[in-house]
């Protein structure tokens, strides 16, 4: 698990401190979704505290993205409850735009808005949502650009930036929103190989200053270095879920054993 820490700096001052490790921010107790009838997730308890990174791995088709979906309810679920900071989910309106302001989202596809600048990217959300003024947004967005590195970019549109540049841009755009917690759905499974490692670093960063993270990745060196806990899926269940020293070198089920054996050998 990990520890408590000081307050992490904040781009508009000295808010935003560090929740208390321990107490669980995001839980899942008998999770269970069907598409058709696939069985897509199967029992799910999940407890994730303030301050955890937690990486989710697993072969293609076991539940991982249905998993990160479902926290922030842009997946909904048969039964089972899901909670972030000891509120159940809302099923719509006002208190689900909260929620999704209060769960940052990165997914593979960038999702950007085309024709809009960088910078307008990442002010939307705190001047529609946070009702922040269009100044006091974009003198904390400069502060998130020049965090993730690319405040250099922000008067151009997305399709001028590389796949890891606008990656960056939309980690800024989730920090924007002061989350709770992160989700990331795959974030580097877009990108060609030399732009994954700026990306990794941006969110080894986050890590590091305490931001609470539940990361579906393939990426085993992010998992080895910035996890806490290492949640391994299969079939739609979670089959095991270790330390990553623990996991890496001494995986106890037959199906981790096997995963591990494929992609560590490559």
């Amino acid at each position: 698990m990990a520890d408590a820490s000081p307050p992490r700096p904040s781009p508009d001052g000295p808010e935003a401190p560090r929740q208390v490790a321990g107490a669980a921010l995001v839980s899942l107790r008998d999770v269970q979704k069907h598409f058709g009838d696939l069985h897509v997730l199967r029992d799910i308890d999940l407890t994730v505290d303030h301050g955890e990174v937690l990486v989710v791995i697993g072969p293609s088709g076991s539940g991982k993205s249905t998993l990160c979906r479902a926290i922030n309810r842009l997946e909904t679920i048969d039964s089972g409850t899901i909670e972030v900071d000891g509120e159940p989910l809302p099923e719509e309106g006002r208190a689900l735009a909260r929620l999704r302001s209060d769960v940052g989202m990165v997914f593979q596809s960038f999702n950007l808005f085309a024709h809009k600048t960088v910078l307008d990217n990442v002010t939307l959300g705190p001047i529609k949502v946070r009702g922040l003024s269009r100044s006091a947004a974009r003198a904390e967005a400069m502060g998130l650009l020049e965090r993730v590195g690319v405040a250099n970019q922000a008067g151009k549109l997305p399709a001028q930036l590389s796949g890891g540049q606008q990656q960056r841009v939309a980690i800024a755009r989730a920090l924007a929103m002061h989350p709770k917690v992160m989700l990331f759905d795959e974030p580097t499974s877009a990108l060609d190989p030399e732009m994954i490692n700026e990306v990794l670093d941006v969110m080894v960063q986050l890590a590091k200053e305490g931001m609470t993270m539940i990361v579906v990745t393939h990426e085993m060196g992010f998992a080895r270095r910035a996890a806490d806990r290492v949640v391994f899926m299969a079939d739609g269940q979670i089959v095991e879920e270790a330390s990553p020293e623990e996991f890496f070198t001494n995986p106890r089920s037959d199906r981790a054993k096997d995963f591990l054996s494929k992609i560590l050998t490559h």
